[in-house]
């Protein structure tokens, strides 16, 4: 796959020629975007898939919600509906894609919609009553025919855009300037012992602008797995067999987390739609065994296997430091 992706580098100088025209025409106005009267935040990123929006989506949730009337909008990646479509009572993970699904269900008190067409979504979102204070759009970084008021751009520790190529050579789905429109970089799943001089080193790489912010995060794992009707502690679960099962971009961390050498993993591709083959192989390495898997993966899995014998496991977003100065940024943002 290393030795392909090198031979198609013509390609990705192609591809980056091709999105770099399309940025410039943005930025100098001949292509159109459009800004609204409420405020927009886009959080997305350079490269395709793995930096870790939804947990960044579900902290902007908790952040704002109490205060403001939130609405999430977002493509619904892999959903089999079309449209705009917002959550309701009759969603579902097919309805709505795996992540918007896991947004409406463990925050019923916010709108969540999908829509491939932002600004469609956004003005059908405007017409509800009543109507969001402020928008959240998720992987919208190169939706550029929208004007958010602020920009969150992800980059994941293990795999900076500033040491990455354009696809197919890298991952990169547009060009590495692309990050000067971000307000706010966030270097996400980073390792917890990660120093200040570490820190300091990776926003000399990054070679940001002046006025944009960077803060380090990462993945901060429930201390229990969820079931339909019962909690477990991890600790009880670590030296048990089992089988963990992760349709994610990046699942190491999560089996690492978890795994003893007797367990069964399971991987599946990013957003995958389970088949009765899927569920059968998972049901024959379990056995009786516990089944683990992500949270984004369970609003798939949950209605297919035994609710006694299902369990997730919650992660959230956490800052090593200056979380209020993010926190006052996204607030005044919002203002």
């Amino acid at each position: 796959m290393d030795l392909l992706r090198k031979i198609l580098f013509p390609f990705a100088v192609l591809y980056g020629w091709i999105t770099g025209i399309r940025n410039f025409l943005y930025d100098i106005g001949l292509l159109k975007s459009v800004s609204y009267g409420v405020p927009v935040i886009a959080v997305g990123n350079l490269s395709v898939g793995g930096t870790g929006k939804t947990p960044q989506i579900e902290y902007l949730i908790r952040l704002l919600s109490a205060q403001y009337k939130v609405a999430v909008l977002s493509r619904g990646y892999k959903r089999k509906s079309k449209g705009f479509v917002l959550g309701d009572t009759n969603a579902n993970a097919e309805i709505l894609g795996d992540e918007p699904f896991q947004y409406h269900q463990k925050f019923p008190e916010i709108y969540v919609g999908v829509d491939a067409d932002r600004r469609n979504g956004i003005e059908q979102l405007l017409k509800l009553n009543p109507k969001p204070d402020v928008i959240l759009l998720d992987d919208a970084y190169q939706h550029r025919k929208v004007k958010a008021g602020f920009y969150i751009l992800l980059t994941a520790y293990g795999d900076l855009y500033a040491d990455d190529y354009m696809l197919p050579t890298g991952n990169l789905r547009e060009g590495r300037s692309g990050a000067k429109r971000a307000d706010v970089i966030l270097v996400t799943k980073c390792p917890i012992g990660l120093s200040i001089k570490e820190q300091d080193g990776i926003r000399e790489r990054l070679r940001t602008d002046h006025n944009q912010s960077v803060f380090f995060t990462y993945i901060d794992y429930d201390d229990s797995v969820f079931g339909q009707a019962k909690v477990l502690p991890v600790s009880d679960l670590i030296k048990r067999d089992k089988t963990l099962v992760a349709g994610i971009a990046k699942p190491q961390p999560f089996f690492k987390h978890l795994q003893h050498d007797k367990d069964t993993l399971l991987t599946f591709p990013d957003h995958h739609h389970f088949s009765s083959e899927d569920i059968d192989k998972i049901k024959k390495s379990a056995g009786d065994k516990l089944i683990i898997t992500t949270e984004k993966d369970y609003v798939r899995l949950k209605d297919k296997l035994q609710s006694d014998q299902l369990f997730y496991l919650p992660i959230q977003t956490a800052f090593f430091s200056d979380s209020a100065d993010f926190d006052s940024k996204i607030k005044t943002a919002v203002k």
